[in-house]
């Protein structure tokens, strides 16, 4: 004879079944899901260096497993001292190195922001501490280096929860809940998130080095974002400098001049560094507070670089030598390299300039329609996107501090630059940042250099440092003379 469950029962179970689903949903939602509000740094330079510009979503790594990996990995690092050993920066009274945010998405996570790439630092002895310098070209960071780093640390057969777990107790105590999660999903999935990034920039394996202070900036966009097929191309560049922009107004961006707008440069940044659309489509929408804390973090970045100044240069300047060397200057620099000069900011054609064409012929027309098209629907969507044909005259503010020189980095001091290719040095070291006053560059050889930078190989491709042959026949008294006026910029 058939039973049957009581009907008050059945509700009773079906009550709990739902209450345990809910709660169910909230806990995957607490824990994986709800985005706390990013920390709030009061003035626009710490914002810069250590606020969020929205990738910690699709590109962020848990913050406990992101700070055990230097202990469990050493070895896939470049050297002694953790993450500084690819050049990262660290400021005191900060939790977080320079380049890098935390933000609670479920959990914590860490990702870059602009400051990885866009803050210096220089010595002016071995011995000093170093001087940090918001918005400078990261010259000696190696974003390769990190990247690589972890893509290693995901690959090793040692990247396991009992590993991992074990190391974060010495620094921290996780919840029961929270060792549950991070064993059986967090950290299997942040594994297969860096296999992921492994197998996504495996075409970097057939490619130069970037080494310190260069990126390829536009080539993970292109096959990241923009869904371009992967080609053969080179856009291993110098770092660049984010000072005074709002000088700026009307000239062209990126070394190749591929847009003229600072609003677009900035978000589109941010995309290229891993932020989502969702996100920019919300941070967006804050563009118009004025209110600091309710303001949009990414018109933040664009107020801080449109006013920030660079530092003067750090040592003794001759300065009747200076001003010998600025008739030098105004007489055959100042149109291309002055502020307000007839073709500063301009497109100088490659025929003319001179310099490797790697970088300018990365940079392809479908790409640039590709990312005109990319904000269709938004409210930010893009339209100056473009390609050129050469490389853009920089106004020159803090051009000390932009060592080494040239749209890739070639050439490691302003004494270099003013000489003709084959008396340029094709073997140096990048990313020591002690100072070489006589050269106006970094100490690029020796024990130091050797020991913490990395090669740089003019013949290697997108590496030459042919071109930009202005001022190289000018006589040795003005050379001296423009160089020590340039010190004063």
């Amino acid at each position: 004879m058939m039973t049957s469950t009581p009907r008050p029962r059945r509700r009773i179970t079906w009550v709990v079944l739902i209450i345990l689903a809910l709660a169910g949903g909230l806990m995957t939602y607490v824990k994986f899901f709800r985005e706390e509000p990013p920390p709030y740094f009061a003035s626009d330079e710490d914002h810069f260096l250590f606020g969020s510009v929205g990738t910690e979503g699709e590109q962020g790594v848990p913050y406990w497993i992101w700070l055990v990996l230097p202990r469990i990995f050493p070895e896939y690092l470049p050297g002694p001292g953790g993450y500084a050993s690819t050049g990262i920066l660290s400021r005191d009274g900060h939790e977080m190195p320079i380049g890098l945010s935390k933000v609670t998405i479920g959990f914590p996570r860490v990702a870059i922001n602009c400051a990885m790439c866009h803050t210096a630092s220089y010595r002016l002895h071995p011995g000093d501490p170093p001087t940090i310098v918001p918005a400078a070209p990261s010259h000696q960071t190696a974003p390769q280096q990190y990247l690589r780093f972890l893509i290693a640390c995901g690959s090793d057969p040692r990247f396991t929860a009992s590993t991992i777990l074990g190391e974060i107790a010495k620094n921290h105590r996780l919840s029961v809940l929270d060792r549950l999660l991070y064993r059986f999903a967090i950290i299997p999935a942040t594994r297969r998130g860096l296999l992921r990034l492994r197998d996504g920039n495996s075409w970097m394996q057939q490619r130069p080095d970037w080494g310190r202070g260069r990126i390829d900036p536009f080539n993970p966009v292109k096959f990241r974002v923009l869904g371009q097929p992967i080609d053969a191309t080179i856009g291993n560049s110098d770092m660049v400098p984010l000072w005074n922009l709002k000088q700026h107004a009307g000239y062209a961006y990126h070394w190749d001049g591929l847009n003229t707008n600072l609003q677009e440069v900035v978000l589109s940044s941010a995309l290229g560094d891993g932020a989502t659309r969702k996100w920019v489509d919300r941070d967006f929408a804050k563009w118009n507070n004025t209110r600091p804390e309710e303001m949009s973090s990414l018109r933040r970045v664009q107020n801080y670089i449109s006013n920030v100044q660079p530092p003067p240069y750090p040592f003794a300047i001759n300065r009747e030598l200076a001003a010998a060397g600025a008739l030098v200057f105004n007489a055959g620099c100042a149109s291309c390299h002055a502020i307000g000069g007839a073709r500063t900011g301009t497109v100088i054609p490659l025929a003319e300039v001179g310099t490797d064409r790697h970088r300018l012929d990365m940079w392809t027309p479908a790409s640039a329609t590709a990312y005109n098209a990319y904000g269709e629907g938004h409210a930010w969507k893009f339209s100056a996107f473009r390609t050129t044909g050469g490389y853009v005259s920089v106004p020159l503010e803090g051009l000390w501090l932009r060592a080494p020189y040239l749209h890739n980095g070639s050439v490691p001091s302003l004494v270099d630059l003013l000489e003709r290719t084959d008396r340029r040095p094709t073997l140096f070291r990048r990313g020591y940042d002690v100072y070489d006053p006589i050269h106006v560059g970094f100490v690029s050889a020796g024990p130091e250099a050797d020991r913490v930078g990395t090669v740089f190989d003019a013949d290697q491709p997108g590496n030459s440092n042919d071109g930009h042959l202005y001022g190289t026949d000018l006589s040795a008294g003005d050379k001296i003379a423009l160089v020590e006026y340039l010190k004063t910029l």
